[in-house]
């Protein structure tokens, strides 16, 4: 592993973990639109899944397009990083 904690470089899941910490709401227009990915909801799904991350979900629109969000209310000193993002878990 390098000195910069990377596991597999800034990676979509990386992405979407500061994104969540930095209080945004990400949709998959944003992560298109930001880093060219696909995957949020497999990511999102993970989070919360192995993870335990509480992340909110709304669906907007007449296409239902899922809104995410980390639930403001959460210890983020307790929360468990996937190795691509625990870099994020020191600046918490």
């Amino acid at each position: 592993m390098s000195s910069n904690k990377w596991y597999s470089g800034k990676t979509q899941v990386f992405w979407t973990c500061k994104a969540l910490l930095d209080g945004r709401t990400i949709s998959h227009k944003t992560e298109i639109r930001e880093v060219r990915g696909w995957r949020l909801g497999a990511i999102i799904c993970r989070l919360k899944r192995e993870y335990g991350w509480p992340i909110r979900v709304e669906y907007r629109g007449p296409e239902n397009i899922a809104h995410y969000w980390l639930d403001r209310d959460c210890d983020r000193s307790k929360l468990r990083f996937p190795r691509s993002a625990c870099e994020l878990a020191e600046v918490v």
